[in-house]
């Protein structure tokens, strides 16, 4: 039998959109007065109940995924691709319309600030409340207790109702409850973003701890970072359907990818170039050949792309060079293929410059890479904002780095020169 703690087979999730015929957005008061002013005098029907149609709508369709006990398993998609509605069917929140769902174990939920509490009711008594509802005993919850009121940080106002808590204070001990009362499988909404860097910082440790120790994690983020950081594996939803499913490093690319719709090419003559620029060689194309995907990579892994060129005449000592950019606009460090390549005499024609750094250490975020080309005649051409590229955390490495780079800024660079 397959270990699973969730196994989704053929869901789908539909509504019934309600519109306004076309030619009337609203109904006034006044319409229904007349319409019914009419009927009085006949026997035709008022049109007014004629005016609206329905439409189905299927917020998902044909959904089936598993994850394993103990797995930690990201939700990924954009606004309205249906993953808060799927999450909400595995809550047991609403029924789908078809497909069966297979839970083994207790599930917490945390899809909305303060879901399942009652605004009426004190901090403390919503702890109980919450803990009785995932059919924990009075015995279990007291031992969890302390525990909870610490992580929420709440303790000054565990007997104040929480109607009157801040979103900040809601969601903290609403994070706290789902956490801590040890359910086998926590399903987590983009609601953390809610709370301050620091907290977010105490949910992402607290939600390894859960993984680690054997339960199963759902979570659905727009954060990427964070993604990769709990997730080994990651499903893509798109338009209420399972477009991916896969390691989360490779589903997250593909999604960023697309978001961006950047293609492998990035064409530098379609860029205005340095305005000292002397055009006797020509900068055409940068094509990216890492393995990751376009224009993204992870922490500490190799680069690799590849400079199209053109030399319009005989060139002497054709030199690349590459300038690398921290998000504020600062230079980190460049580096040259006259290093590896002392002496390269170029006939008129195409060529092609491989680059290949074997590592770059670097904060998560997004770099500028300037490139430049120039020969002993003086001609040169020179794009300072080339192309960017995405550095995200890789699962090994930490999520929140201090701004300071580790390790080398650029290792060892290859340049291979192709006709």
């Amino acid at each position: 039998m397959s270990d699973y703690a969730i196994k989704v087979e053929g869901l789908g999730k539909k509504y019934l959109l309600r519109h306004q015929a076309a030619g009337r957005r609203y109904v006034a008061l006044r319409d229904v007065l007349t319409e019914k002013a009419k009927t009085l005098f006949g026997n035709r029907k008022s049109e007014i109940g004629n005016r609206k149609s329905t439409e189905e709508f299927w917020a998902l369709k044909d959904i089936s995924f598993e994850v394993k006990s103990g797995e930690a398993v990201g939700i990924i998609g954009r606004n309205g691709a249906g993953k808060s509605t799927l999450l909400k069917l595995l809550s047991r929140i609403t029924e789908p319309t078809t497909g069966r769902i297979r839970l083994r174990g207790r599930v917490a939920s945390l899809l909305e600030v303060g879901t399942g509490f009652h605004p009426e009711l004190t901090g403390r008594e919503n702890i109980f409340l919450n803990g009785a509802i995932l059919g924990m005993k009075r015995i279990e919850i007291m031992k969890k207790f302390d525990e909870i009121v610490d992580f929420a940080d709440v303790e000054k106002f565990l007997d104040t109702p929480v109607k009157r808590y801040s979103s900040g204070m809601y969601m903290r001990l609403a994070f706290a409850v789902a956490a801590h009362l040890e359910p086998e499988i926590l399903v987590v909404d983009e609601v953390l973003a809610v709370g301050d860097m620091e907290f977010q910082k105490k949910c992402l440790g607290k939600m390894e701890d859960a993984s680690k120790g054997g339960r199963t994690v759902l979570f659905v983020s727009h954060n990427m970072d964070a993604i990769l950081r709990m997730c080994a594996r990651a499903v893509l939803i798109k338009q209420g359907c399972v477009a991916a499913s896969g390691p989360s490093r490779e589903i997250v690319g593909r999604y960023t990818h697309e978001h961006t719709s950047q293609p492998n090419r990035v064409v530098l003559g379609q860029q205005v170039p340095a305005p000292y620029a002397r055009r006797g060689i020509l900068l055409h194309n940068v094509d990216w050949t890492a393995s990751s995907a376009p224009w993204t990579l992870g922490f500490g892994e190799a680069i690799s792309f590849s400079v199209s060129f053109e030399c319009l005449k005989p060139a002497r000592s054709v030199e690349l060079g590459i300038a690398l950019y921290a998000p504020s606009g600062t230079e980190i460090a460049s580096t040259s293929s006259i290093a590896t390549r002392p002496s390269v005499h170029l006939a008129p024609g195409q060529y092609k410059f491989n680059v290949v750094y074997e590592s770059l250490k670097l904060v998560p975020n997004t770099y500028m890479f300037g490139i430049g080309i120039k020969s002993e005649a003086g001609c040169e051409d020179h794009f300072p904002k080339a192309f960017t590229v995405d550095v995200v955390p890789s699962t090994s490495s930490s999520l929140f780095q201090t701004d300071t780079f580790e390790g080398y800024i650029v290792p060892n660079v290859a340049y291979e020169l192709i006709k």
